[in-house]
């Protein structure tokens, strides 16, 4: 019972962590029509900003609280990241995806190069809180406290965004700007200005995935983003392109069959079950690729 309840919190940690990564990216694609593969740049970028403050700070800061300003350096870059995306190389190129997708895939490629020239590409430690690398006991499990920190993100991230798209007239705003953009901008608003704030958000979103990716990895490395943007990827097919209720749902669904196909099976096995995940649900439910916004 006790290794169950492990690997279930597991599961939804890292299910957590998914989710997180995924969101501003469903969240863009969903409201925006943009499928932003350099995502995992902003992330690589948030999580070696969250690295570069933590380490400037003064030696006798708790590590815990300079986790805290190291996690809000990062949230800031990345949405200054993702906003000056959007304005420079996106915002030309509305309705044209292929350009859309080379500038992006471009942009990342060039990201992991430029952090590769400017820290190296070894991988580079990081402190981590006493607390979040410990353990809590719980009906005779130890459950990891890291796991848990990266739930209550998650849940809060989820309900934020929620609150954002459904209570906010900016949320009407951005929903009303996706289906008639036309009618929006006769209104006088500029629909424009809100879309690059979404984005932003989104940078903000893969800001914050980078610096708790960088906690779960120990390190920081330039190519972290990357690896961590193809899980992002699938949850967001799976879940329905567009759909944050459906990325949260396929986060869980992808961290619980990772953690109990490498538990019961063999390291490494989780991996490509995931993958096969992946394909099932694109052969039952093409219509994954469609999903809708909320």
């Amino acid at each position: 019972m006790s290794d169950l309840l492990l690997i279930l919190v597991t599961a939804l940690g890292l299910g957590a962590l998914y989710f997180i990564a995924a969101s501003g990216l469903s969240l863009v694609y969903g409201l925006m029509g943009v499928l932003n593969f350099a995502h995992g740049a902003f992330m690589t970028v948030g999580a070696y900003a969250a690295w570069l403050v933590m380490g400037a700070l003064p030696a006798g800061w708790p590590v815990a609280g300079r986790l805290v300003v190291g996690v809000a350096a990062a949230v800031t870059v990345g949405g200054l990241v993702g906003l000056v995306v959007e304005v420079v190389l996106i915002r030309p190129l509305y309705r044209r995806h292929i350009q859309q997708v080379l500038v992006t895939v471009g942009l990342s490629l060039a990201g992991v190069a430029a952090a590769q020239g400017i820290w190296g590409a070894d991988p580079r430690p990081v402190d981590k809180p006493t607390w979040m690398g410990g353990t809590t006991e719980l009906l005779g499990a130890r459950l990891p406290n890291d796991r848990l920190v990266y739930l209550l993100v998650a849940l809060t991230l989820f309900a934020g965004l929620l609150a954002l798209l459904h209570l906010t007239r900016l949320g009407l705003v951005i929903r009303a700007g996706v289906e008639n953009r036309t009618m929006v901008e006769a209104l006088g608003i500029d629909v424009h200005r809100t879309f690059t704030l979404v984005f932003a958000i989104g940078g903000a979103a893969a800001g914050l995935a980078g610096v708790l990716y960088s906690q779960y990895a120990g390190a920081v490395s330039p190519a972290q983003g990357g690896s961590l943007l193809i899980f992002a990827f699938i949850v967001v097919v799976i879940g329905g392109m567009g759909s944050l209720t459906g990325t949260a749902v396929a986060a869980v669904v992808v961290g619980l069959v990772q953690q109990l196909a490498n538990y019961y099976a063999a390291t490494g096995v989780g991996d490509l079950s995931v993958v096969l995940l992946l394909a099932l649900v694109l052969l039952l439910r093409p219509t994954s690729l469609k999903g809708a916004t909320a």
